[in-house]
């Protein structure tokens, strides 16, 4: 099968599936694993980079379709000559210049049947049925069943530890997840609920809605006792870089997260910020933040660094 993603997440999913072989075409952003970066670009960016992020790129990646100034092109010529039998893809395209019902008109120019999924996950769950339908349209069934099983197994691993806590006497700490930092976002989507399976109480976020556009007068008014950075689509150095070059907003120091040491950087690019296999290990990444007693350990190396 010849397949072409028009998501970096999906891109993700089809390497877990084992299928990286057959992917002929991805966009310009899936750089996640290492081996999509040598694949046949079929998208470009249309306005400066640094522009595209701090206008757009958090609501495509946060889950949060609003359409607006489009930042993202689709070389048409090149998914063409790709001659793909599979375009995986969805609506938040919308916001990129193209959307599931252009690249279905366009696929009508492609020999034979070319099937286009529409993916559009808002949810853990969400992501979980993600796989499952890209394993049944790649008839790699098995190995998406391998891999929610092991996403599961993960999943109850540490909503046990989360509800053991609770039973003795640990509160769940209120937590701002920051998914933009000028201006400040407060996260949407999947993220949130990552917060709270690993034990947190996202404080100004909510599950399966858009980002949110807040102030740094907003952040310091709900005082949270643990702040994490996750600028979207940046990796964990991006995010330290970012933070680094800005000024520290007014009031910053009376936050109580900042008192206490416990603000961190995270890598939003590969936990956080793509509904793919990523999510799980964002959630062991959070676990490991909320409550380091009980989580010590459990997040991938190098994936947070405590900030100031």
């Amino acid at each position: 099968m010849r397949i072409v993603s028009l998501l970096p997440s999906a891109t993700e999913i089809v390497f877990a599936l084992g299928l990286g072989d057959e992917l002929v075409g991805v966009t310009h952003e899936c750089d996640q694993p290492f081996e999509a970066r040598d694949l046949p670009r079929v998208t470009h960016a249309i306005v400066d980079p640094d522009r595209a992020a701090s206008h757009a790129l958090h609501r495509l990646v946060e889950g949060s379709a609003q359409a607006g100034t489009s930042i993202v092109g689709l070389d048409e010529r090149a998914l063409l000559d790709a001659r793909p039998d599979l375009i995986l893809t969805t609506p938040l395209c919308r916001a990129c210049a193209t959307g599931y019902r252009e690249i279905a008109e366009l696929a009508k120019q492609l020999p034979g049947e070319v099937s286009v999924v529409d993916l559009d996950p808002r949810s853990v769950e969400g992501v979980i049925n993600a796989i499952q339908s890209i394993g049944a349209m790649t008839e790699a069934e098995d190995e998406a069943m391998g891999i929610v099983e092991d996403l599961r197994e993960r999943l109850r691993a540490v909503e046990q530890i989360v509800m053991g806590r609770r039973d003795h006497g640990f509160v769940p700490p209120r937590v701002a997840a920051i998914g933009w930092l000028e201006p400040p976002f407060a996260v949407g989507g999947w993220i949130p609920e990552q917060v709270r399976l690993a034990g947190g109480w996202e404080l100004l976020g909510r599950e399966g809605e858009r980002a949110a556009e807040t102030t740094w007068a907003a952040i310091r008014e709900v005082d949270p006792e643990i702040v994490v950075l996750m600028p979207a689509a940046h990796d964990l150095d991006a995010t330290i870089a970012a933070w680094e070059a800005m000024p520290r907003p007014a009031g910053w120091d009376e936050i109580r997260a900042v008192r206490d040491g416990r603000v961190f950087a995270v890598d939003a690019s590969a936990h956080f910020s793509r509904p793919g296999p990523g999510i799980m290990d964002g959630i062991e990444v959070l676990a490991e933040l909320i409550d380091p007693l009980a989580f010590d350990g459990m997040s991938p190396p190098d994936s947070w660094v405590r900030v100031g």
